[in-house]
């Protein structure tokens, strides 16, 4: 599955505001930017769309910068998806004209056994996942709260 390079900076950017305002500070669009070596200029367009979504807000003066709107473990990733890109979780499929005979074809088949299911799996896997797991996931494999024992 291709996804965008919106929905992925969009992730991230989520996850490392969620992460860096956990004790209430703001985080700028530059830190956010150098931390994750994406466009501060794209990543502002991305966090717009944020914005518009109700995830983050901002903060203007000489700290400002965004935070979430609500809790992570609040904010399901079906949301940020159709929020960033509405086409991922729709429930379409390729339209064509089909003439009246054409009603059983293969390409309906397909669709119906295939496609459809597995978009249908990818908005209730979606909706369960939520911006809290993505935390705890790196969280968990980035070692912060692992203890390594050192043998000399």
């Amino acid at each position: 599955m291709k996804v965008s390079t919106r929905v992925e900076y969009g992730l991230i950017a989520l996850t490392d505001i969620a992460i860096n305002c956990e004790d209430g500070r703001t985080v700028s669009s530059a830190d956010i930017a150098q931390r994750q070596n994406i466009s501060q200029k794209y990543l502002e367009q991305i966090i717009m769309g944020l914005r518009q979504g109700g995830f983050v807000r901002g903060h203007k003066g000489s700290r400002g910068g965004y935070m979430l709107s609500r809790p992570a473990s609040k904010i399901y990733l079906s949301e940020i998806l159709n929020a960033l890109d509405n086409s991922i979780l729709a429930d379409v499929h390729d339209e064509f004209d089909q003439e009246e005979g054409d009603k059983g074809d293969i390409r309906s088949s397909v669709n119906t056994c295939l496609w459809d299911k597995l978009n249908g799996y990818m908005r209730t896997f979606t909706g369960q996942l939520t911006l809290a797991d993505l935390i705890n996931e790196y969280k968990g494999s980035s070692g912060e709260e692992k203890n390594y024992m050192y043998y000399i």
